[in-house]
């Protein structure tokens, strides 16, 4: 029998009659009917509460973004937007559509702002647009960081020569299977738990809230995100020799990884930006730019819990690189690692700035970062060339160039399975809205950043596994 709640009942629990009680009943017939009824109402009640706590969770996440992005502007909106906006830097802007650069408009309006740019991937998020670039006076913005906090690109290079894995792909296919997980509620148990320094770090026994996240995150550690979260194997070529890496020019075996700090940071994310517009009431078309003072307990405790996360998410990459590493026996040449998502303390023009990077890459002088393609399409290891008009910034990737919905409904699975074969990509999981043709022409991204970057090496994916159960991480 299928349990049926109604508005009234939610209404006994605290929502409003409003989208949002509609959105809850829709999820609720969708993925819950068939648990008991008290159990379905506790849950909501969690939900309406605390949705900052169910932004990992694999069916509540996208009602909880709707939840916090709806949250009401308190109505004695204290803090006045700057009527002329600054000016910034815009690279590829042919490549940029209008929502992004509304989103980067508004956001150089904040009283804090400083300076700020678009990179070419750049395309619309919540608050900052993903490939937004902001450089703030003595504030913090969680959504300028954005929901996964700190994640980033890892690239480990192996002494295997490039053929390795085109002679033997069962091989390459069974440890990346055996030693990934993938997926928003995805995590370890009991004895298959991964110990790591970084869940000793004191900042746990420092801030109630954090403390009680201390248990998901050592569950969910050594493990990736869903969205367009991957482990790859691939074949990275040297065209010359990179006398700072140690590495002769060559093609030779790598592992690239993408993911974040999980349950952790989106949690921390909630909780902060939920802060953040309670302290810092602005308009509604600046609601998501909330910020937190930095001379302020809040904005200190963010910052500290930010860099926690960025410090859990670098441990997640470290294990998956070390097991495989392990698997196939190899010897490390060089490993190169890069985040995005994160705020860092910088210099810009004689002054110290909060530089928000999110969904871009540090690149500052001879600075290595990673510029990613799509599962089919080539990633790029770049040294970046430190421009002041970037504020020292590069694309994190290609970057959409559709939306998922639009992905899902005009690209069939023949399509998708066409690209991989004409392109030797094996894929394990992945669903079509992280289809090759959903994302911007790489070549495009990497011509119109030339003064920001220059080209190491190139990256070539050979067999990528992502998750398949639809998750959705910024």
């Amino acid at each position: 029998m299928k349990t049926h709640i109604n508005g009234k009942e939610l209404l006994a629990i605290g929502y409003k009659e409003d989208k949002i009680m509609g959105l809850v009943l829709k999820a609720i017939k969708k993925h819950f009917s068939s648990l008991p009824k008290d159990e379905v109402l506790g849950l909501m009640k969690k939900l309406r509460q605390y949705p900052e706590s169910f932004l990992d969770d694999e069916k509540l996440q996208p009602l909880a973004k709707a939840m916090i992005e709806e949250a009401a502007v308190p109505p004695d909106q204290t803090i006045a937007l700057i009527e002329t906006p600054h000016a910034y830097s815009v690279y590829g802007a042919e490549y940029i559509e209008e929502g992004a650069r509304q989103q980067m408009d508004i956001a150089m309006k904040l009283p804090v702002t400083a300076a700020g740019a678009l990179m070419p991937d750049a395309h619309q998020g919540y608050g900052l647009p993903i490939g937004g670039v902001l450089a703030a006076r003595d504030a913090i913005i969680p959504y300028g960081v954005g929901v996964d906090i700190g994640c980033r690109m890892a690239l480990t290079v192996f002494d295997i020569p490039a053929s390795h894995i085109e002679d033997n792909p069962a091989q390459y296919k069974r440890e990346l299977i055996a030693h990934t997980k993938f997926g928003a509620g995805a995590g370890y148990t009991g004895q298959k738990k991964v110990d790591h320094a970084v869940l000793d770090q004191p900042v746990f026994n420092m801030i109630p809230f954090i403390k009680q996240l201390q248990d998901k995150a050592a569950s969910q550690l050594g493990t990736s995100g869903g969205g367009n979260h991957f482990v790859e194997w691939g074949i990275i070529e040297f065209l010359q020799q990179d006398t700072a890496l140690g590495i002769e020019p060559g093609r030779y075996l790598a592992l690239l990884s993408h993911s974040g700090s999980r349950g952790l940071g989106a949690t921390i994310a909630g909780h902060y930006t939920k802060l953040a517009k309670e302290l810092c009431r602005l308009p509604r078309e600046a609601a998501n730019l909330a910020y937190l003072d930095m001379r302020s307990e809040a904005g200190q405790e963010y910052w500290l819990a930010m860099n926690l996360a960025g410090d859990y998410a670098s441990a997640c990459h470290q294990v998956i690189h070390e097991k495989l590493t392990k698997a196939i026996g190899a010897n490390v040449l060089t490993r190169v690692e890069n985040h995005h998502n994160f705020a860092w303390k910088e210099n810009w023009k004689g002054e110290e700035v909060m530089v928000h990077r999110k969904g871009a890459t540090p690149a500052g002088k001879g600075v290595l970062g990673i510029i990613p393609g799509s599962m089919t399409a080539p990633g790029f290891l770049v040294r970046g060339r430190g421009k002041e008009e970037a504020i020292n910034s590069a694309s994190h990737g290609a970057g959409r160039l559709m939306s998922r919905t639009k992905a899902v409904q005009s690209i069939t699975k023949a399509d998708m399975k066409a690209v991989l074969n004409e392109h030797q990509v094996t894929l394990i999981g992945a669903g079509l809205d992280e289809a090759p043709m959903a994302y911007k022409d790489i070549n495009q991204v990497m011509s119109a950043q030339q003064d920001l970057v220059d080209v190491v090496a190139r990256f070539t994916p050979r067999m990528v596994r992502m998750a398949d159960d639809g998750s959705r991480e910024d």
